[in-house]
């Protein structure tokens, strides 16, 4: 995903003493979805923002099997740039949103900081979302963004963006090699914590 992305958030020195990189945010992004009941296995995803969070989701749902996947990101460059990474690996699914690829999207992803503060415009109009559409966020603080605020208020089922940090966990404790049980998490899970 680092290499797809151009983005990492996690680096680990190998045995033989090289260093290696790696992002999670897609890995994590789409583990929540599934782990909410939306897979994106032949899904078509429209994501707002082509950085860090946008490209590794990019990816991740690529690697999905996500039919398709549109980007939209004010840079051009930067844009260009990671369509063109996609491209290379998935030929022909990814590209950038046109004006009606918001309304034809399963799943419309933020992966943009629009919502981090309360001034903050609406990076898309989740108004123009298919019904049935999942509306998805990456903010994670405040946890009710306004986008999904006013998606809920239209009836679009909402994904909040704490989802993609609960998934991430798993994927950086094998990373890192810390597979050891987690004996909170275990309680948690039995109900005894």
């Amino acid at each position: 995903a680092a290499a797809v992305t151009g983005t990492a958030n996690a680096v680990r020195r190998t045995a033989d003493g090289r260093l290696y990189a790696e992002n999670f945010d897609g890995r994590g992004f789409v583990d929540g979805l599934t782990a909410a009941g939306r897979p994106l296995r032949d899904a078509h995803v429209f994501v707002a923002g082509a950085g860090g969070a946008g490209g590794a989701i990019a990816a991740a749902g690529l690697a999905a099997g996500a039919a398709r996947v549109v980007l939209r990101d004010p840079d051009g460059a930067r844009l260009a740039g990671l369509l063109g990474r996609l491209d290379a690996r998935w030929p022909g699914r990814a590209g950038a949103a046109g004006p009606d690829d918001l309304g034809r999207a399963d799943v419309v992803v933020n992966a943009t900081p629009l919502g981090m503060r309360a001034a903050d415009p609406l990076p898309f109009d989740p108004a123009a979302a298919r019904p049935d559409a999942v509306v998805a966020d990456v903010v994670m603080k405040p946890h009710e963004t306004a986008l999904l605020r006013a998606a809920a208020a239209r009836g679009r089922r909402v994904h909040h963006g704490i989802h993609m940090l609960e998934q991430q966990v798993p994927a950086y404790r094998e990373f890192f090699g810390w597979l050891r049980p987690d004996p909170a998490a275990a309680a948690r899970k039995s109900g005894m914590a």
